[in-house]
């Protein structure tokens, strides 16, 4: 189960070091992991886990807190996937925005002007709709 859960990952655009890190720390029995226990379960280089958890941190999967006892990070599952939604939806309307802007660009009864103003406001919308339905559904994930 876990090799087709990587594969999925995979598919959607993660590389398999991050596919990886991503699934074992998912599936671990209390949401958290150090950077030691991954290299160490996965069998790769700490460079490799401090990449994949970097892009995994800042994509808001997981959240990294500080173990003062231990002196090191730990990667920690909370709500990875509202978080995710979040900064998806957050980064949508910049490429809306860019869209708009760009059609302005170009002549008013131009082809090339509507298909992007469409693009804008599609782009717009999607983003509106997926915050709206996560703070909706975050309840699912408590």
């Amino acid at each position: 189960m876990e090799e087709e859960i990587i594969d999925l990952a995979v598919r959607s655009g993660l590389p398999r070091m991050t596919a990886r890190v991503h699934v074992d720390l998912l599936l671990s029995e209390d949401g958290r992991r150090t950077a030691a226990e991954l290299t160490r379960r996965l069998k790769v280089s700490p460079a490799s886990v401090s990449v994949a958890m970097n892009f995994l941190v800042q994509q808001g999967y997981f959240r990294r807190e500080r173990d003062p006892q231990r002196r090191r990070d730990v990667y920690v599952v909370d709500d990875a996937w509202y978080h995710s939604i979040v900064i998806s939806s957050r980064q949508t309307p910049e490429s809306a925005h860019a869209a708009t802007a760009a059609a302005q660009t170009y002549e008013l009864e131009s082809p090339v002007r509507q298909r992007l103003a469409k693009v804008g406001a599609f782009l717009e919308k999607v983003s509106l709709d997926m915050m709206e339905s996560a703070d909706r559904c975050r309840r699912l994930l408590a």
